[in-house]
């Protein structure tokens, strides 16, 4: 059966009964002459074409007022218009293009494998969390997603596809796999969005991206989100975006009022303590460091201080990887070790701390990192320990991050390092390992478990609205 190619700024085969949204000709909304122009922010989600059941959702979700990021994008994105989206992680970018998408979406069935709208992302961690921040608000317009991502089920995943899924949002590597198996067709995709598209390039996925978008159709409607135009960026806009309109409505994340940077100068034969000292505060904590050994050394040394740690890294399988994050949502865990591509796309409520106790390579680096915390205009602070050797560069890297952060030289136990890190002596009293805790968060009888999910998802890591 031939695909009936629509006009690009008019992409809607729904009557304006199903969308409820008014018919645009082809070009609506795109000056004649010059560049494009975005259209006014919006103050409120009513003041939007959104089908009454997402605004329904919204109410029910407790979401009333726009992010800027959300403002600024929707009333383009509702109209069809390619967008490029230039924000720092917590900036509310998953509902800026996920209510367009849905939007613009309902009221249409996916065939067998042959979804109708895209997300791709870079992490699986993220991929779920979009899932799970999109999930309402799909089932409120009657759109089924689906999650495509490595380490889990492929057989099951292509099941999903089969029965027909009208958003899929995947990583680049699993999708391609699975398009390879005649498991997936994207010719009738209608919506793609890129979101965090620099840690995409960062991460070498730039190639399967272009291969990915090579396969929808051009006529499409495109959203792509990124702190950054680099690496590589820049050249996906300037080959699959269409006239995009630009928004960018947040500070760079080294001007964000909220967030405070110290630099803690440190000797070498005080660091490992220094750092158990932070872990061992009141409250979660991410600890960055270099490798995946190092990860997996520093929570074994944590646990064995009296801190509930646990390592996160590329080098655990998923299902360990997801249990380790389920101990932390729960509480199990307060203090997450992680490398730099493992916690891309972890978001969590409520972090008030990031320590890079291995300091970034480069000040891209640090600034995913610290966007972990000060999120969604919260009150956030990012400390890296600093050995004599690192001083120079460190202050290099600061600024190019254009951050001018407080340095403080201390030391273990100093009332300094507890003003600005809440630091403990540790207890001392080992723990048990992570698997066991993440064991223990997840063995619930069955009259604990309703509630338990209930807990869990006022606390569980999740997107910004």
């Amino acid at each position: 059966m031939s695909r009936t190619i629509r006009p690009r700024h008019d992409r809607s085969s729904r009557s304006d009964t199903q969308t409820g949204r008014a018919h645009r000709p082809p070009g609506d909304g795109r000056p004649a002459h010059g560049a494009p122009s975005p259209s006014s922010p919006v103050s409120a989600f009513r003041d939007l074409d959104l089908p009454q059941a997402l605004l329904t959702a919204l109410r029910n979700q407790g979401v009333t007022t726009p992010f800027p990021i959300q403002a600024a994008t929707l009333p383009d994105t509702l109209r069809g218009r390619d967008v490029l989206g230039r924000g720092r992680t917590g900036s509310g970018k998953t509902l800026a293009f996920g209510l367009a998408l849905l939007a613009r979406t309902a009221g249409r069935r996916a065939r067998p494998r042959q979804p109708l709208a895209l997300v791709l992302v870079p992490t699986r961690e993220l991929a779920q969390q979009v899932t799970d921040a999109l999930t309402p608000y799909a089932d409120a317009v009657r759109l089924r997603l689906t999650t495509v991502v490595g380490g889990l089920s492929l057989s099951r995943q292509a099941n999903a596809l089969r029965h027909g899924a009208e958003v899929v949002i995947a990583t680049p590597g699993r999708l391609a796999d699975l398009i390879d198996r005649g498991d997936c067709d994207l010719s009738r995709v209608d919506v793609t969005v890129l979101d965090e598209a620099d840690q995409m390039a960062d991460m070498g996925f730039l190639p399967q991206v272009t291969g990915l978008l090579d396969q929808v159709p051009a006529e499409g409607q495109r959203m792509l989100f990124s702190a950054t135009l680099d690496r590589g960026v820049d050249r996906l806009v300037r080959r699959f975006l269409n006239d995009p309109l630009t928004h960018s409505v947040d500070p760079p994340a080294g001007a964000v009022t909220t967030m405070e940077h110290h630099l803690l100068h440190v000797a070498e034969s005080d660091k490992q303590d220094a750092a158990a000292h932070i872990a061992a505060r009141d409250g979660r904590v991410i600890m960055f460091v270099g490798m995946k050994h190092a990860a997996d050394r520093l929570a074994r040394r944590l646990r064995s201080s009296g801190v509930r740690a646990a390592a996160l890294h590329g080098g655990r399988t998923q299902s360990q990887r997801n249990r380790t994050l389920e101990a932390f949502h729960a509480g199990d865990v307060t203090v997450l070790v992680a490398t730099n591509v493992a916690a891309r796309g972890i978001h969590v409520d409520d972090l008030d701390l990031v320590v890079n106790v291995d300091p970034p390579a480069d000040h891209k680096d640090y600034l995913h990192r610290g966007g972990r915390t000060a999120r969604a205009g919260r009150s956030g602070t990012v400390v890296t320990l600093v050995l004599p050797g690192q001083r120079r560069e460190m202050e290099r890297l600061m600024s190019a991050a254009g951050i001018t952060p407080h340095s403080t030289r201390v030391r273990p136990g100093d009332g300094e390092l507890v003003r600005i890190t809440g630091a403990r002596t540790p207890s001392g009293v080992p723990v048990p390992t992570a698997s066991s805790d993440a064991r223990t968060a997840s063995r619930r009888d069955g009259s604990r478990t309703s509630s338990r999910r209930g807990s869990a998802a006022r606390s569980r890591v999740a997107l910004p609205r």
